[in-house]
């Protein structure tokens, strides 16, 4: 809401709300325009369009649309406009572009596809766009849901949030209802946005693709790695119906083009730079993997911590790749290089715990190599805070209920952790 008040008025600036189908942006802009109403706004200056509704068909020519806006505009005030999935008009840039240039027309549209938005719509429009990016609800978001004195319990509710999901319609469905719910937003998003743009006919390939990223988020790969094993089956015979290189690419773009799936990219911190096609992949909702892979084993628990903490950064407006330092050891390798715009710089461990001395060193260890003085943080399930010569440790439950830019720890640590600094001694 506040980047949508932000920019309220300036009819010349197109405000577009992305993010994956069902995460809010529809409710979003309800709620804008609800505060429009209670800030004397008359209705007959809202014009609220959902693109995808039956009775709107005939709206999807562009001109069409257009023609409709122009009517129903109010001639001397400022009328703001709501387009609600854009990308289901023909030629949907034209109409966009041209309603920007009305005098006293505020427009706001939504997409769910981050290709047809960004290289057609900024194209066309030269710059004139503000780009507000949506994910589905943050844990905090989720805890906001429940009663006061059920917020305590956040193991509890955290465990529900990954294997449940984050999307707002989850919280009150019961099990079966969840299952039905999460199998028409996995469909809805793969037939949408994935299918029906790239024309693929092949829906078992894609789906292989679709597990082998749930399967694999937080794990650096490459495309012919991730060809490799997907081509074979898990007693190492290669399957009847390989899928090639350039298919799984071109897969690999439109899942995250759909906003199922975001990419980190390798950032090499110390020693030379290398030129690699790897990266990781990280899934827009944790409950879309439960639901896809069937459960989720102990083992997993690291990389979907690592995948909610991932989120959580991109939600608190940075850009996040993975750290590679280059050493006589080999590899050493930071979950997540934290970087905003104007050079700041944050560096993130994620671990379920490091209560074992050798898994805390592991830890630490890439960290110590950096000697810069950008924050270095260990975000583990440990309920400690602990500092080692400037790196920070808390644990990542509460460090993903504090404001983006707080750095003061709750101090909730339990007993039996009291500091971590005896596993460098033991």
């Amino acid at each position: 809401m506040t980047d949508l008040l932000r920019w309220k008025d300036k009819d010349d600036l197109v405000k577009v709300v992305t993010g994956v189908r069902r995460c809010g942006k529809s409710t979003l802009l309800l709620l804008f325009q609800e505060y429009l109403k209670q800030n004397g706004v008359d209705d007959s200056r809202i014009l609220d369009i959902n693109l995808e509704m039956a009775t709107n068909d005939s709206l999807l020519n562009w001109k069409t649309l257009h023609q409709f806006v122009e009517d129903h505009a109010v001639k001397g005030s400022m009328t703001y406009v709501f387009l609600d999935e854009i990308q289901m008009v023909s030629d949907f840039p034209r109409v966009v572009n041209s309603l920007r240039l009305h005098k006293n027309v505020d427009l706001y549209v939504t997409g769910s596809n981050a290709s047809m938005l960004s290289k057609d719509i900024k194209n066309i429009l030269g710059g004139r766009t503000i780009e507000i990016q949506m994910l589905p609800f943050s844990f905090k978001e989720y805890l906001s849901s429940f009663p006061d004195n059920e917020q305590t319990e956040l193991d509890k509710k955290y465990n529900s949030y990954v294997t449940r999901g984050s999307f707002p319609q989850t919280l009150e469905l019961e099990d079966r209802a969840w299952y039905t719910y999460m199998d028409s937003i996995y469909n809805t998003i793969i037939v949408k946005d994935v299918l029906s743009r790239q024309g693929i006919k092949e829906f078992s390939k894609l789906e292989r693709v679709i597990a082998f990223l749930f399967d694999n988020a937080g794990s650096e790969t490459s495309i012919n790695n991730m060809a490799a094993i997907i081509n074979h089956d898990r007693h190492g015979k290669t399957s009847e119906k390989n899928i090639h290189v350039q298919t799984i690419e071109n897969y690999l773009e439109n899942l995250l083009d759909g906003y199922v799936f975001y990419k980190a990219q390798p950032s090499y911190l110390k020693g030379k730079s290398r030129l690699r096609s790897n990266a990781k992949y990280y899934a827009v909702d944790t409950g879309l993997r439960y639901f896809l892979l069937g459960g989720a084993s102990t083992d997993d628990a690291g990389h979907v911590l690592e995948n909610v903490v991932y989120l959580e950064l991109l939600r608190r407006g940075y850009q996040v790749d993975f750290g590679k330092i280059d050493s006589s050891e080999g590899d050493l390798e930071i979950d997540f290089v934290a970087r905003k715009p104007g050079g700041k710089v944050e560096y993130y461990q994620v671990a379920q715990t490091v209560m074992d001395k050798s898994v805390l060193e592991r830890e630490l260890q890439p960290l110590q190599r950096l000697h810069d003085n950008y924050p270095k943080w260990i975000l583990s399930r440990d309920y400690d805070s602990s500092n080692f010569n400037g790196i920070q440790h808390h644990n990542v439950l509460e460090w993903l209920l504090w404001q983006p830019d707080d750095r003061r720890p709750t101090n909730r640590a339990r007993p039996e952790f009291a500091n971590l600094q005896y596993c460098l001694s033991v």
